[in-house]
């Protein structure tokens, strides 16, 4: 059954990915993050979400030998430069980015492809709209009756069925030794933890780690792909739509056989997945472009995990376990746990 439910998803990670190939709308907005020099703008489309690694531009193309752009442009790109730097510096541009999630990355890893953003920005509308009308006031009402020890003791329950998704996507990147650890920490919050819902092993110093295979098909090459946003689902890559129908198999909540439990720990999971995000409620409402700042702000925590996965055991960082945003999760939670 588990393959049958994973079938809708594979059906539409297909689509996206035959569309990949179309050439995005030349009436499209223009993007707000500035696209590295290093990708030529004539690139094909497909490239980005076929896995392949930005090749350098050839020689006709260097600087040194381009042909200079026409002089009537100079007043319209002064314009550009000027209007950028004015949304940098006012309130809920950049600076709401950087609060968000910091001044690290940089403009080779926040520059969003986003060819479909006109799309995108009418589905963001639609998930914004059922977030105010039902997750919102669910998430309030859960943090205001449940006290927080219990809700604490709730993400680490879901956290910590999670592991075996966890350990199968970190073997597939050949990283059997952060597969143990995962394993270790999996059975000491199974038992010493009461089934997860307390966290021993964080005490012990085990690393949390969360791993998906969309990060796994990252890890294997396929870095750049174009961004969209799925209703319910919230933001995504179509590498990862591609990751959700290769996860959901794997999902212990989906092997719960009877409907009204599994569907009430799915309710339980979502209610509390929002409620992880109401820290960041008042600063994605002040932003001057709330979609851009979801977008980017989502992008840039992906890429830096999928960078992360790629480093030595040794020189690898860890994900910042107290982020109030699950990279899987804003604005919508992540339904194939």
């Amino acid at each position: 059954m588990n393959v049958v439910r994973a079938f809708p998803l594979m059906i539409l990670a297909l689509a996206l990915s035959a569309c990949a190939g179309k050439p995005a709308r030349s009436d499209a907005p223009v993007a707000d993050t500035v696209v590295p020099a290093s990708a030529p703008a004539d690139a094909p489309a497909a490239d980005a979400d076929a896995g392949t690694v930005d090749a350098a531009p050839p020689a006709a193309m260097d600087d040194a030998t381009a042909t200079p752009p026409p002089a009537t442009n100079a007043g319209t790109d002064a314009e550009t430069d000027a209007a950028t730097a004015a949304a940098a510096a006012a309130p809920g541009g950049d600076d709401d980015f950087d609060a968000l999630y910091g001044n690290a990355g940089t403009a080779a890893t926040t520059a969003a492809y986003d060819p479909w953003e006109p799309l995108n920005r009418r589905v963001h509308r639609f998930n914004v709209g059922v977030d105010n009308v039902i997750a919102r006031p669910l998430a309030t009402a859960y943090t205001h009756v449940v006290p927080r020890f219990a809700r604490t003791g709730v993400s680490n329950f879901f956290s910590n069925i999670r592991s075996p998704v966890t350990i199968v996507n970190q073997l597939l990147q050949g990283r059997p030794d952060d597969a143990w650890d995962t394993f270790g920490r999996f059975l000491m919050n199974s038992t010493l933890g009461i089934g997860g819902l307390f966290d021993p092993a964080s005490k012990a110093m085990v690393p949390n780690r969360r791993e998906d295979f969309g990060q796994t098909l990252g890890a294997w090459g396929w870095r750049r792909s174009r961004y969209v946003e799925l209703p319910f689902f919230g933001p995504r890559t179509v590498r990862d739509v591609f990751g959700l129908a290769g996860d959901m198999p794997l999902s212990p909540m989906r092997t719960i056989e009877e409907d009204k439990i599994r569907i009430a720990l799915q309710g339980l999971q979502l209610v509390d997945t929002r409620a992880q995000l109401m820290a960041v409620d008042d600063l994605r409402s002040s932003a001057v472009d709330e979609y851009a700042l979801v977008r980017d702000a989502w992008l840039q925590r992906r890429n830096y995990q999928i960078e992360n996965d790629l480093r030595g055991k040794r020189e690898r960082g860890s994900d910042d376990e107290n982020s109030p945003i699950p990279v899987d999760a804003m604005p919508m939670p992540n339904w194939t746990n």
